[in-house]
C-alpha cells in the first residue's frame, strides 16, 4: 500500500505534465527513480491518468455535447458537413492506431520500458523534435480543416507515446504542428484525443482489479483520481491561455534540460563529475 503523501505527489504531478508536452508518465517513472517512494505501478499510473481525463471531459463539456448532438442528427453515419459530428468521426479514426498498438504491447509487458536511460532518450529526442515541428510549420489550420488522414496520422503518433518519456501530449502535438495546425488547436485535439486511449487503458486496468479481486487498491486508485482532476484542471487553463499567446519554445528547453540530466546521470557521468 502507498501513502497517502506519495499518492498526492503522484497526482500533482500527473496533472501539471499530463497536458504539457513533457511527458507524465516520464515523470511518474522518474519520482520513485529519485525519491525514497516504491514505484507505484500501473493501476497507479492509470488512475491518475484518469483524473486528467475527467477533467477534459469538463473543460470541453460543450465541444464534447456538440459531437454528441452532430453525431445524433446524422444517425452515426460519417458525415463531414456537420463539424461536431466530423470531430467526432476524426477522433475515432485517431483512436484505432493505439487500440492496436495497445494490444499488441500487452503481450510484451511494459515493465522492460521503465528506464531512466530510456525515459532521458525519449524526452530529450521528442522534445527536440516538437522543437523543429513548432519552430518550422505554418500555423494556418484548424481542425475543422483537418481530413481523416490527418487523424490516422495523430493517431499513428500517439501510438509512439506507449513508450515512457515521449509524452502523449507532446508527440501529438508535434505531428498536429507538423500537419500545420495552429497551436491552440492542436493543443485542443490532443486533449480530445486522450480521452477515448485513456478511458480504454482504464478499463482495462479496472477489469484486472476485478479479476485479481485486489480490491484493496480501490481506495488509492479514488484519492488519485480526485487529487490528478483537481490539478489537471489548472494544467489545461495555463497550457490553453500559454499558447494563445506564445509558443511551445519554454517546455521545449525544459525537456532538454531534464533529458541531458537523466542521461548524465544514467551513463554515470555525473558522478564521476560530482566525485
Amino acid at each position: 500500500m502507498l501513502e497517502n503523501i506519495h499518492i498526492l505527489y503522484l497526482s500533482i504531478l500527473q496533472g501539471i505534465t499530463e497536458f504539457l508536452p513533457v511527458s507524465s508518465s516520464g515523470h511518474l517513472i522518474l519520482l520513485s527513480k529519485f525519491t525514497n517512494f516504491p514505484d507505484q505501478g500501473l493501476v497507479l499510473d492509470v488512475a491518475v491518468h484518469f483524473g486528467s481525463i475527467l477533467a477534459v471531459l469538463m473543460y470541453f463539456s460543450s465541444t464534447i455535447a456538440d459531437m454528441v448532438k452532430g453525431v445524433w442528427k446524422s444517425r452515426f453515419i460519417p458525415n463531414t458537413t456537420n463539424e461536431s459530428a466530423k470531430l467526432f468521426w476524426l477522433l475515432v479514426v485517431g483512436t484505432l492506431p493505439i487500440i492496436v498498438a495497445g494490444l499488441l504491447l500487452r503481450n510484451y509487458g511494459t515493465e522492460w520500458m521503465r528506464s531512466t536511460k530510456l525515459v532521458g532518450w525519449t524526452i530529450l529526442g521528442y522534445g527536440l523534435l516538437l522543437l523543429f515541428a513548432d519552430s518550422c510549420s505554418m500555423t494556418v489550420r484548424q481542425i475543422k480543416h483537418m481530413g481523416f488522414f490527418d487523424a490516422i496520422l495523430i493517431g499513428l503518433a500517439q501510438c509512439l507515446a506507449l513508450i515512457p518519456g515521449t509524452s502523449r501530449s507532446g508527440i501529438t502535438i508535434t505531428m498536429a504542428r507538423f500537419l500545420g495546425l495552429e497551436r491552440t488547436e492542436a493543443a485542443k485535439f490532443s486533449m480530445l484525443l486522450s480521452i477515448p486511449a485513456i478511458i480504454g487503458a482504464t478499463s482495462l486496468v479496472c477489469w484486472k482489479i476485478v479479476a485479481d479481486g485486489n480490491f484493496a487498491e480501490i481506495a488509492q486508485v479514488f484519492d488519485g483520481v480526485v487529487y490528478s482532476y483537481a490539478a489537471s484542471v489548472i494544467a489545461i487553463y495555463i497550457v490553453m491561455w500559454w499558447l494563445k499567446k506564445s509558443t511551445f519554445f519554454p517546455f521545449v528547453v525544459y525537456r532538454i534540460a531534464l533529458g541531458s540530466f537523466l542521461l548524465l546521470d544514467s551513463y554515470g557521468y555525473l558522478h564521476k563529475w560530482l566525485d
